[in-house]
């Protein structure tokens, strides 16, 4: 099978990779940098260099694939980030129609299913729709919930101020994925029949927020870590600060305020995965314990 991924060498399309090379298929890998050339090429894939933005590139980059993994990846210079990753899934969509694909694992969130209210994830919801309306063309969302590894951002904050904190409290639920099982996941649909549009959702772990921090805790030796809960206002204060740029701050503390409120997982919860997949919270500790001890 011949297939085309996106995301370059990310924390998910470099995984995939490897496992659909070593399934015996032949992989493209899209990616905007072209230093990534050789490394792509080194895995034994083949390097398509060129922009996301650009239908005509990324329409010939898909076609002859007989399946295709699409991800949006993040943009923090967006003037209008919603626009930005509905545009991205425009293009997508157009892609897929002019070259002929009839097979798409696509990458998705938990939350995707509201329209509005959710940060970030707000754009998703316009991608899955746009993919939605091809007609002919086999689509599988995969619903992804909190990264693993946007702990790696609280870093700093536990090294300079002894703390990890957001605008929501230690009591607020946290369904969490490790990137690796995403790519497994992605893997498995690539490889499988599915007809029509639908959705599956991962986890990895599902805990508090207050467990979470507890046992990211005890892995660095800091088993007394609080979490501090921080105002809308403080939360976003704090990210400008960081240097996020004013759009990002402001709709990340918007998602802050969903994961408050609960409501990204109101479908996640009625579509729930039989098990969790391989990576445990416990598991993914010792890998922030390494990345703490790095920085």
């Amino acid at each position: 099978m011949k297939v085309t991924i996106t995301g370059s060498l990310g924390n998910i399309s470099q995984p995939l990779a490897k496992q659909l090379l070593q399934a015996g298929h032949t992989v493209t890998i899209i990616s905007s940098d072209p230093n990534k050339k050789a490394a792509i090429e080194a895995l034994g894939a083949i390097a398509s260099i060129g922009a996301l933005g650009d239908v005509a590139f990324v329409t010939s980059a898909f076609t002859g694939a007989d399946a295709v993994y699409t991800m949006i990846p993040p943009f923090f210079g967006a003037s209008n980030y919603r626009e930005y990753v509905a545009n991205a899934g425009r293009i997508y969509a157009q892609a897929i129609a002019s070259a002929g694909i009839k097979k798409v694992v696509n990458l998705s969130s938990i939350g995707a299913h509201l329209e509005s209210g959710t940060g970030p994830i707000a754009g998703l919801h316009d991608a899955e729709i746009a993919l939605n309306q091809l007609e002919n063309v086999a689509i599988k969302h995969v619903r992804a919930p909190f990264f693993y590894i946007n702990f790696y951002n609280d870093i700093p904050l536990i090294k300079h101020q002894g703390i990890m904190g957001a605008n929501y409290p230690a009591s607020t639920r946290l369904v969490m994925v490790h990137p690796a099982d995403i790519a497994a996941a992605v893997a498995e649909e690539l490889q499988q029949n599915f007809t029509g549009k639908s959705i599956r959702y991962l986890v990895s772990d599902d805990r508090t927020v207050g467990e979470s921090v507890a046992v990211l805790a005890n892995a660095i030796s800091k088993p007394s870590l609080p979490w501090v809960e921080f105002t809308d206002e403080q939360s976003e204060n704090g990210m400008l600060q960081a240097g996020l740029p004013p759009v990002m701050a402001t709709i990340f503390t918007e998602m802050g305020a969903a994961l408050r409120k609960g409501i990204l997982w109101e479908d996640y919860d009625k579509n729930k995965p039989a098990q969790h997949a391989a990576h445990s919270l416990e598991m993914f500790a010792q890998e922030f314990a390494a990345r703490f001890a790095a920085e």
